[in-house]
């Protein structure tokens, strides 16, 4: 696992890089549920998701580490391509970023859109292997969305700065789970600045991966892309890095389809941002949680993204859910 002081350096050299994104509430929401529930707003990061923070330390770890790097490449559905591409064209470092057809088109476009070049294949493990081909020419460096300890302590800097932020001892910190590299962060952090807070995982039920392997301490994978409208948690499977985190989590939650178009809107219309399905899917999770609690619990929320294409935006309001209050 990495250490905590691993997180501490990665905030150091990412810092002048990435935005100082706030930590909000809505009170209207906390009396509806009679919890504190705060929110660490990632979709106000730097390519609108949390993703950079790992791509920018692992990019800047690479240069303090290899002299002469010509390319740089990453697989993604596409929040850790943007990041990748983002924190390559800081240091202009050409990357190549290999994404599947599926992918959400606006992120597409933004990872063209920061420089680097993007060639797309009809299957996940298509991507897989051709991200590992070129991978294995010289000078050419793999940054993994998550099964990477640079990647991971970059992405625990937001749980760093939430619980440094906020001023007062959480309950629990909630994040959503893709390949782990989020929740596997976060707990590192946690642990060290709260360690009675209990540090909790969300995933889709349609891609359950994670969670049984959480449940089994071994790394289950899916045979498909799952069907989703969590597309930042759409991994097969995670990784035996974040795995040996995601073992030591308090709990791990499933969330159905429905509830993440709920919470979507919800958290968009009371929190007046911009969050995406996989971010809005946490809450769900949180509500799971607290029917089980007893007493007023505060709760923190890592909203790890907010970019959402036009069609994934006209799925997620297909259904008015605002007319049906929040309550547990």
């Amino acid at each position: 696992m990495i250490s905590f002081q691993d997180i501490k350096q990665a905030h150091q050299r990412i810092k002048p890089y990435i935005n100082d994104t706030p930590v909000v509430s809505s009170s209207q929401l906390n009396q509806w549920l009679g919890h504190e529930i705060y929110f660490k707003a990632e979709c106000l990061q730097k390519i609108g998701a949390f993703k950079a923070r790992g791509g920018c330390n692992a990019i800047q770890t690479l240069r303090e580490q290899n002299k002469e790097i010509k390319r740089v490449v990453a697989q993604s559905s596409g929040n850790h391509a943007q990041a990748v591409a983002w924190a390559a064209s800081q240091f202009n470092i050409p990357a190549t970023l290999f994404m599947p057809s599926f992918a959400s088109k606006v992120k597409a476009q933004a990872t063209r859109s920061y420089g680097a070049e993007v060639k797309q294949f009809d299957t996940r493990q298509a991507v897989d292997h051709a991200v590992e081909a070129a991978a294995a020419e010289p000078g050419v460096f793999w940054i993994p969305p998550f099964n990477d300890y640079s990647v991971i302590a970059g992405q625990g800097t937001a749980a760093l700065e939430a619980l440094q932020q906020v001023g007062q001892n959480m309950d629990a910190l909630f994040a959503p789970c893709g390949g782990g590299g989020l929740i596997s962060g976060s707990l590192v952090a946690t642990r060290e600045l709260q360690p009675k807070a209990q540090v909790i995982a969300a995933e889709p039920l349609a891609g359950d991966d994670a969670f049984r392997s959480y449940q089994s301490g071994k790394i289950q994978r899916l045979d498909d892309a799952p069907r989703t409208l969590a597309d930042g948690a759409m991994t097969l499977s995670i990784g035996e890095k974040t795995l040996e985190h995601i073992k030591h989590l308090d709990d791990f939650y499933t969330v159905e389809e429905m509830p993440m178009a709920y919470w979507t809107q919800w958290l968009q219309h009371l929190l007046k941002m911009h969050v995406e399905p996989t971010s809005a899917m946490t809450m769900d999770a949180v509500c799971q949680w607290l029917r089980k609690q007893s007493g007023s619990k505060k709760v923190m929320v890592i909203l790890s993204g907010g970019n959402i294409d036009v069609k994934m935006m006209q799925t997620l309001w297909a259904v008015d859910y605002l007319t049906h209050v929040p309550q547990l």
